[in-house]
């Protein structure tokens, strides 16, 4: 029965659906990052890592809003997409185990735990896996 509900048609439209979805939620953070969207900035990213000891601050803050960005464009137009869930989760890791250290699992702990990044690189990592489907720029021109 469940063969008659789910064919390859439904399949690469769920792809595209929730591959539009991860690439653009990658985007809007990176552009949270650079102050355009949302309370926080460049400065404020920073100020964070800088608080957490991580090294070269100002270049990690840098690099994760370019990751997010270049990598969520590449998973929302489907080109390059492997590469772009690549890039993104393994930002998506470093988050989750130095990003929110001590916060446990559940995001509403204080501090915030690793659940919202850790499940981003899950999601990273099955469609690393499957691909980014037949609506994709990777599928027509590949």
């Amino acid at each position: 029965m469940a063969s008659m509900l789910t064919n390859a048609f439904l399949v690469d439209e769920a792809l595209l659906v929730a591959r539009l979805a991860l690439g653009l939620c990658f985007v809007i953070h990176a552009l949270g990052k650079l102050g355009l969207v949302g309370p926080g900035n460049m400065q404020g990213f920073t100020a964070w890592l800088a608080g957490m000891g991580v090294p070269f601050p100002a270049l990690q803050a840098r690099m994760a809003m370019l990751t997010e960005l270049i990598g969520g464009t590449m998973i929302a137009l489907g080109f390059g997409a492997r590469v772009g869930f690549a890039l993104v989760g393994l930002t998506m890791i470093v988050a989750a185990s130095i990003g929110h250290k001590g916060g446990g699992y559940l995001i509403t702990n204080n501090p915030p735990g690793n659940e919202y990044a850790l499940n981003l690189a899950i999601l990273c990592a099955v469609f690393f896996l499957l691909g980014p489907g037949a609506y994709s720029l990777d599928a027509y021109l590949f």
